[in-house]
């Protein structure tokens, strides 16, 4: 009787073998998850600001990576776990927020960021733990200038020399395909910040030669008693500039459209330069044929397969689309820690660093992105933008055109 049992156990038919087989696999799954959970998390500390645009997207694509990476087993059998501070856009919170990190919630690496200013007060505090920092945001070269020689530091965002290096580039390609575009003459409205007065400098130390600039700064609507545009736009208007940018904030960008219409101040190419923009500005009639500069646009995901997975995956986990550069920008930020702590094996600094600097990720921004020296630091990312333009609603790639997704209108008509 038993052999009956037993012989007629082995009986399956090949649809119960897949069944049986099938929930096994679950099983095992199950398992490994619940393993995986169990193990103590690797600790990433992020200080973005949650109420401007870009820090939101940014925050939720550095929970998409997380999750993802949970999700197929974690790193090295561990979970990793974020920690996700608001800075408020205020620089001694976003300092008091790494110490924090460090002490209290005793985070293993630091990731994230947005604001240069922000950043600028973080850098002190960062020395005082050298614990590795992969961070996406910041551009002011005063930044860089105060990370001299600090190995545990990689930078993705390009530096303001750079991406300004950049901008000429692009727009000197642009005036060679499109002749009737004139670029010679400059006017750049910055804010008083260090943002602004950095990127500023850098333009003025990058124009090209035979190119002329004027400037003007304004207090930023981001600052107490700022949003008043006008007295900066009053002087651009006087010089009748080829070239109009403004460089500053997401609060920035319909106030001064606005009181740039008002002064009927229409300049033939008209550039906005914030590190990103309201969400509702593409439904603007003003917004139409300004250019920008970015890293990424949602219009590159019909042509390149990271950037359309990447962008499905953002609207499925949170219900809306991603829409500023920082969102894949950041989830490439905790990819990359991720398959770096794989590499090393471990959290040890030192083999960390080495893995780090091995690193080759193709990114949902189009570029492959690998660690080389800038000026100053060791570990520098990204070293371009892209100049795009407000077309019917939606941010398209202008240059460079290999990545063009449209092609430039000028001049600039609201």
């Amino acid at each position: 009787m038993q052999k009956d049992v037993l012989h007629h156990s082995f009986k399956w038919t090949g649809a119960e073998m897949l069944k049986k087989a099938g929930l096994s696999l679950l099983f095992l799954l199950s398992v490994f998850a619940n393993v995986v959970n169990a193990a103590e998390p690797i600790k990433l500390g992020a200080v973005v600001p949650l109420k401007d645009v870009a820090g939101k997207e940014s925050a939720n694509a550095m929970k998409l990576a997380v999750k993802e990476i949970n999700q197929a087993g974690g790193v090295l059998g561990r979970p990793l776990e974020l920690i996700v501070i608001d800075d408020e856009m205020n620089p001694g919170k976003g300092a008091a927020a790494i110490d924090k990190l460090a002490t209290e919630d005793k985070v293993d690496i630091f990731v994230g960021g947005l604001s240069s200013g922000v950043h600028l007060a973080q850098i002190p505090v960062l020395k005082k733990y050298n614990k590795i920092t992969v961070w996406s945001g910041a551009a002011s070269a005063r930044c860089e200038g105060a990370l001299k020689d600090q190995d545990w530091y990689f930078h993705l965002h390009p530096w303001d020399y750079q991406q300004t290096a950049s901008y000429f580039e692009g727009w000197r390609a642009i005036g060679e395909k499109y002749p009737n575009v004139k670029l010679q003459k400059w006017f750049i409205a910055y804010e008083d910040g260090t943002f602004g007065t950095m990127t500023f400098k850098a333009h003025v130390e990058l124009l090209p030669q035979g190119w002329v600039h004027q400037g003007a700064d304004f207090r930023s609507a981001t600052a107490q008693g700022g949003g008043d545009y006008h007295g900066a736009l009053r002087r651009a208007k006087e010089v009748k500039p080829d070239v109009f940018v403004w460089v500053g904030h997401e609060a920035d960008a319909i106030a001064l459209t606005n009181q740039a219409k008002e002064m009927a101040f229409y300049p033939p190419v008209f550039i906005g330069s914030p590190p990103s923009w309201p969400t509702d500005f593409g439904k603007s009639p003003l917004s139409e044929n300004i250019s920008l500069y970015g890293l990424w646009s949602p219009a590159m995901n019909s042509a390149n397969k990271a950037s359309r997975r990447f962008s499905e995956a953002y609207k499925k986990e949170f219900g809306e689309d991603a829409s500023t550069y920082l969102a894949p920008l950041s989830y490439s930020n905790i990819q990359i820690v991720a398959k770096g702590i794989g590499k090393a094996g471990s959290l040890d600094s030192k083999t960390l660093i080495a893995a780090l600097e091995q690193t080759k990720y193709e990114s949902p921004l189009g570029d492959t992105i690998t660690f080389k020296p800038s000026k100053i630091i060791k570990h520098q990312g990204l070293d371009k933008q892209k100049i795009l333009q407000w077309q019917k609603g939606v941010q398209q790639v202008i240059w460079p055109f290999e990545l063009a997704t449209a092609k430039f209108v000028f001049p600039y008509k609201p």
